[in-house]
């Protein structure tokens, strides 16, 4: 029998694939970027590279900024088995032509929660507490300039104030363990159906993998802080002083924060996305910055992504004091991206009835349709 044909467009560490391609076990055909495609800041295999090396493949490993169409699926054939994607997003992937073709498509949500749910904090805490504004003043030579009052670059404390996520998967759920020391009033939550709180429910698994918590619930059973299920989108926007954006782009997330939205929001609120650009309407959310209709926001996403111009409407002066734009980098940690590049190479792996050193199920995260 031929060995299985495995395609790798994105960087991982090289042992995860190369081992089993040693070991005869896999055909590799991995691209890697020359001193050109440095140049250019070529992310990933070009187009026609992946068109011309995909033909027979029976796994694919890619990166969101790999778009995976119907045409590559076709180029590849009736071998191909699985898409496996080094992301938790999928929607460069078209996943309508990969389910017709019965394609298995992996992802990799579970791993990186940790360190998006810690730069979540870091947007919010940078945000409401005027960092950027002070940095940038002090960086400009500033300093001396700005009067002393007593109210300078102040900003409101987490303390006491209710919070609200759309989207309450690991990554929310992860950020909610490390909220708890901020001792918020309570914590709101929307998911895509309601689903009231239940400690036993399996869907709140990743709270109960906090050994303090588990504690906590045990002795009082309760929580320090309430957590409840807000299912009324305009209700979450009236009632939370913060809210997290940690939801997938689908065509009800997308423009799901809208000047509707915006305007039911506290003036003293906060809004922070590490979900999606697209789920914000960018328009809107200049818009209900420049009139004061919230206080600020803190992205790590954003619409157009990553063709944003100095000249941004969100990189004005003007919003020097709202605003902290990242350019996506929350699950940038070394543990977390080797982490998922070594479950991207297991759910193709997997797909394929190989065995790498690592997590014993077929596929370790599997998107099911």
């Amino acid at each position: 029998m031929s060995k299985p044909i495995v395609v790798q467009i994105c960087w991982m560490p090289e042992e995860i694939t190369q081992r089993l391609a040693d070991a005869g076990t896999i055909e590799l055909r991995r691209w890697s970027a020359d001193e050109e495609d440095k140049k250019e800041h070529t992310l990933s295999a070009p187009r026609e590279w992946l068109l011309e090396h995909v033909r027979g493949a029976h796994a694919l490993l890619c990166t969101p900024v790999c778009k995976v169409d119907e045409d590559i699926m076709e180029a590849a054939g009736s071998s191909l088995k699985v898409i496996s994607t080094m992301s938790v997003g999928f929607e460069h992937i078209d996943v309508d032509a990969a389910k017709k073709r019965g394609i298995r498509i992996g992802y990799t949500p579970d791993v990186l929660s940790n360190a998006v749910a810690d730069l979540s904090l870091v947007l919010c805490l940078n945000v409401m507490r005027h960092v950027m504004e002070s940095y940038t003043v002090v960086k400009q030579g500033n300093w001396h300039n700005v009067p002393w009052t007593p109210m300078t670059y102040t900003g409101p404390a987490l303390e006491g104030k209710v919070v609200g996520f759309i989207g309450f998967g690991s990554i929310a759920q992860a950020l909610v363990r490390k909220l708890m020391a901020f001792r918020p009033a309570q914590i709101l939550y929307r998911t895509s159906s309601s689903r009231p709180f239940d400690w036993h429910d399996k869907y709140f698994r990743h709270l109960a993998q906090d050994d303090l918590l588990q504690c906590y619930y045990q002795q009082h059973q309760r929580l320090p802080v309430p957590v409840d299920n807000e299912p009324d989108l305009q209700a979450l926007a009236q009632k939370c002083d913060v809210i997290f954006i940690i939801a997938n782009l689908t065509p009800s997330t997308k423009h799901m924060i809208n000047t509707s939205f915006l305007q039911t929001m506290k003036k003293s609120a906060y809004l922070i996305n590490v979900g999606r650009g697209p789920i914000i309407d960018t328009e809107a959310l200049v818009e209900a910055l420049r009139e004061n209709w919230i206080a600020g926001a803190g992205l790590d996403v954003v619409e157009g992504e990553p063709f944003v111009s100095k000249g941004h409407p969100l990189l004005a002066p003007d919003m020097l004091d709202k605003v902290m734009l990242l350019s996506h980098i929350a699950s940038a940690t070394i543990e977390s991206r080797r982490g998922m590049a070594k479950w991207t190479a297991q759910n193709a792996f997997g797909a394929l009835g190989l065995r790498d050193d690592g997590p014993p199920e077929e596929m370790p995260s599997e998107l099911k349709f």
